[in-house]
């Protein structure tokens, strides 16, 4: 399947640990379903204008939820882990205090 840049990246994560990798150059996306490592080097070195050196995918597992004796559960979803060259760097993580 054929993505766009702009289709591959959803969102950052925005979690502790997700922030305290920014130290170490790495930098956590919610990526689109069918994306492999390839598709997100290229969105991320594109889109942000940085080198890619490393691409760590893995699938978040869908978790079961329940609100009073309506059971459901959370949709899962893909991450990826992006490392990238020393000295570069995502703006959009810049503000974020660990």
């Amino acid at each position: 399947m054929s993505l766009d840049v702009r289709e591959v990246l959803l969102a950052p994560v925005v979690t502790e640990k997700a922030y305290s990798g920014v130290e170490v150059n790495k930098y956590a996306f919610r990526v689109h379903p069918d994306a492999h490592k390839t598709q997100i080097r290229q969105a991320v070195e594109e889109l942000f204008e940085v080198k890619v050196e490393r691409v760590n995918v893995l699938m978040v597992q869908a978790k079961p939820k329940r609100r009073g004796v309506h059971r459901g559960t959370k949709p899962g979803w893909k991450k990826a882990i992006v490392q990238l060259r020393r000295g570069d760097t995502i703006e959009i993580f810049q503000g974020a205090q660990v």
